[in-house]
């Protein structure tokens, strides 16, 4: 069994106690959820959610399925194989920072196409709307590179379906 990263958007009803529901499904049958999002659509009285799995293709069919069975979902849609546009929104804040290291996180906000959105003597914050792979990338760097001295706060990734071209 090969467990992967996938990913699912479901309509549903934007109603108290939805997300609850929704969310309740996936550890009453102790799926994992990596990343969820909601928000509000064009239509005030419907949701969307973008949720994200590790799973087999087995267990992911089950989710599906009962995702399909729940009376406040509208549609499911299967984004894991489809070409779609999906972003993630990251804020990471190096503290105790030298001239050096501010000068340094200013080069990489530029090498990554993302923002320093405040920073003073001691610390830089970037904010980034990038794929979750580049996202961990930048992690990965930061980390590296600013050993214990990164703060990270993740939202879950949002999708849509492509038009033309896709970016994951």
């Amino acid at each position: 069994m090969e467990m992967k990263k996938r990913w699912i958007c479901l309509f549903v009803e934007n109603e108290i106690g939805v997300l609850a529901r929704i969310s309740g499904l996936f550890s009453g049958k102790s799926y994992n959820v990596d990343s969820l999002t909601v928000g509000t659509t064009e239509d005030e009285t419907i949701s969307r959610m973008t949720i994200s799995v590790t799973s087999d293709d087995k267990t992911f069919e089950q989710i599906k399925k009962q995702l399909n069975r729940s009376v406040e979902v509208i549609k499911v849609i299967d984004y894991t194989d489809i070409p779609v546009h999906m972003k993630e929104l990251l804020f990471a804040r190096v503290n105790n920072c030298t001239e050096e290291d501010r000068t340094e996180l200013f080069r990489i906000s530029q090498v990554f196409g993302i923002s320093i959105i405040d920073y003073d003597g001691k610390s830089v914050l970037f904010e980034c709307t990038q794929t979750e792979n580049k996202n961990n990338d930048l992690i990965a760097l930061l980390k590296k590179k600013f050993i214990n001295r990164v703060e990270v706060v993740r939202g879950g990734s949002v999708a849509v379906e492509a038009i033309s071209i896709s970016e994951r």
